[in-house]
């Protein structure tokens, strides 16, 4: 049986109108493309173009995670209205056809996981539920 971290950035390929069989690794890191086809007529069927594509994906994380020493740092992006990496106002609608506003502040703590914590405008006003999500957003990516 296989798990999540045995197919991460792995994915079949079968195309028979083109003989394409065979395995693709994909992967992106800070903006950047990574990518490689792993043909099973040339590695020696299914399985063994498999173990070579997991090598391959393996040995390019490995050498990507080298590289990033320390945390990553997000930059502020022109879509963003808020001023500030990782917060953003949201309106969530409710089922009685409601509409209430957050802040919100979002962040990874650790590589696949995403953290995010809400904070009402209607409870706190405009700007306390902002510099609370400021605050939240800073200390989730300082621990």
């Amino acid at each position: 049986m296989t798990t999540p971290e045995d197919t991460y950035a792995i994915a079949r390929i079968d195309l028979p109108g083109a003989s394409t069989h065979g395995w693709q690794v994909r992967l992106q890191r800070r903006g950047r493309k990574y990518g490689k086809f792993f043909a099973d007529r040339v590695h020696g069927g299914t399985r063994e173009a498999y173990r070579v594509a997991r090598a391959w994906r393996n040995a390019l994380i490995e050498r990507l995670d080298e590289r990033e020493s320390g945390p990553r740092v997000c930059l502020k992006s022109a879509r963003n209205s808020s001023g500030v990496v990782g917060v953003s106002k949201v309106a969530v609608s409710a089922s009685n056809g409601e509409t209430y506003f957050f802040w919100q502040a979002t962040w990874c703590p650790e590589p696949g996981q995403r953290r995010c914590v809400k904070f009402s405008i209607r409870r706190h006003g405009d700007r306390q539920a902002f510099r609370l999500a400021v605050e939240a957003r800073r200390e989730g990516v300082s621990r």
